[in-house]
């Protein structure tokens, strides 16, 4: 076998299980299978601004209360949206039952920056945003120069930038958009002002923060459903993130 060709299918295959997480495109890139959590997301998390499936009380941006997200994933599925009845908002995971713990370190925690984002705790828009896309949260401990534990830096490494290839999520400086997650709050939560059905969480893929908020406040609805749309993935229309795209690189390289 030629040295190049055989090479270039090694690196192939360790870059096939090397790779953190990769997403496939769907429906001619309508929506994108996500291998980690084995769910399918709407490439356009901004979709309500486009399509209301007739619901109400959603304004020009595709911003609506929780309730409001309720009734519009419901149309959704009344509507077979691209031949799924499923749809739901994404699902955030209340690390023992105990509330909106915030805090900063990566590591056990379930509200502020850096929620968990790999394992059976790991809440979905938290996966996505950290470890799928690799971004980084906006909220930087040391050892960054000149920051203070606590501190909100406006660091231009920090925050989303990577949205892979969805649209509709906003960024720092334009449309800061939270996002819903499907979860309402606990009765058990440390603080009384929170423990009560009038609040939900969120997602803000534009800092990577996540906590919970009135459900009265308008924030994006992002469809996502349980399993992969299809079964064959479409060619040359995948996004790997993580070490394996330095290898493809340099095997394309090699190869030339």
């Amino acid at each position: 076998m030629n040295t190049k060709i055989l090479v270039s299918a090694m690196l192939l295959g360790l870059a096939s299980v090397s790779a953190d997480a990769a997403l496939y495109s769907r429906l001619g890139g309508q929506a994108y299978y996500d291998d980690t959590l084995n769910v399918t997301w709407m490439q356009d998390a901004g979709l309500a601004a486009s399509n209301t499936f007739g619901v109400s009380g959603i304004n020009a941006q595709g911003l609506m209360s929780w309730n409001t997200a309720q009734s519009w994933i419901a149309a959704m599925n009344s509507a077979n949206y691209l031949g799924v009845e499923s749809w739901r908002l994404p699902n955030m995971i209340d690390i023992n039952s105990d509330g909106c713990q915030d805090n900063f370190a990566r590591q056990n925690t379930d509200c502020g920056y850096n929620a968990v984002s790999v394992g059976p705790n790991a809440s979905e828009m938290a996966s996505m945003f950290y470890d799928t896309l690799d971004n980084l949260a906006y909220w930087a401990p040391a050892p960054y120069s000149g920051v203070q534990p606590g501190d909100v830096p406006q660091l231009p490494q920090l925050g989303i930038q990577n949205s892979g290839p969805f649209s509709g999520l906003g960024e720092i400086g334009t449309a800061y958009k939270l996002f819903w997650y499907g979860q309402e709050t606990t009765s058990n939560f440390p603080d009384p002002d929170l423990a009560t059905p009038d609040n939900a969480w969120y997602f803000g893929p534009p800092s990577g923060g996540q906590r919970v908020i009135g459900k009265s406040v308008l924030n994006g609805a992002w469809a996502v459903f349980d399993g992969d749309i299809a079964v064959v993935p479409v060619p040359g229309a995948v996004w790997l993130f993580g070490s394996a795209l330095g290898l493809l690189g340099w095997a394309r390289r090699k190869a030339q």
